[in-house]
């Protein structure tokens, strides 16, 4: 994967991250659908990457779920309207304490700029990938919100921003073969 799609892979984490510490998250599986834009190279990684995951043999595809559902991802797959959509398991506990866990080797800070009952506005600053951003998320009760993230980064020396359009929805009150986000 292309660091800009590994940031905005990243990005789809902490977004959940700062949704759910806005609201009380309902626990079990959500489905979190998102698609970047914003430029042309970045519409043409996402169009790469899907060719690729459609492209992986059998051995290939489970060598790829394992590895991301140890991470407690189920694999991203082709979503309506060219964007992916990407599975995680909400436990009791991390919705009670409504601190969703964030993959860790994005070194991101999350700072609340604004929070009312359906609505909650962001900023963050990423250390690896390098990337500073904002989103806004906008509540339906506990089981569905969608998000709007605007990403600054750098690749390959030059300045790239993209966009990440999006929803969450609670799907079912058991994660089934999905594990905690660690």
């Amino acid at each position: 994967m292309s660091p800009t799609t590994t940031t905005a892979l990243l990005i789809s984490a902490l977004a959940f991250s700062a949704a759910a510490q806005a609201q009380s998250t309902k626990p079990g599986l959500w489905e979190v659908t998102q698609k970047m834009g914003g430029n042309a190279q970045m519409d043409q990684a996402m169009t790469q990457m899907q060719q690729q995951m459609a492209g992986m043999s059998p051995a290939e595809r489970k060598m790829m779920q394992d590895m991301m559902a140890r991470q407690g991802v189920a694999m991203p797959a082709p979503a309506a309207g060219g964007g992916m959509a990407t599975k995680i398991c909400i436990t009791p506990e991390m919705a009670a304490k409504q601190d969703m866990p964030v993959q860790t080797e994005g070194e991101c800070t999350t700072t609340v700029t604004s929070r009312s009952a359906s609505a909650l506005k962001m900023n963050f600053v990423c250390k690896n990938p390098p990337s500073t951003g904002e989103g806004t998320y906008t509540f339906s009760g506990d089981t569905a919100y969608t998000m709007k993230i605007l990403v600054n980064t750098t690749h390959k020396g030059k300045p790239q921003s993209m966009t990440l359009d999006g929803q969450g929805k609670w799907l079912s009150a058991s994660c089934g073969a999905v594990r905690p986000l660690k």
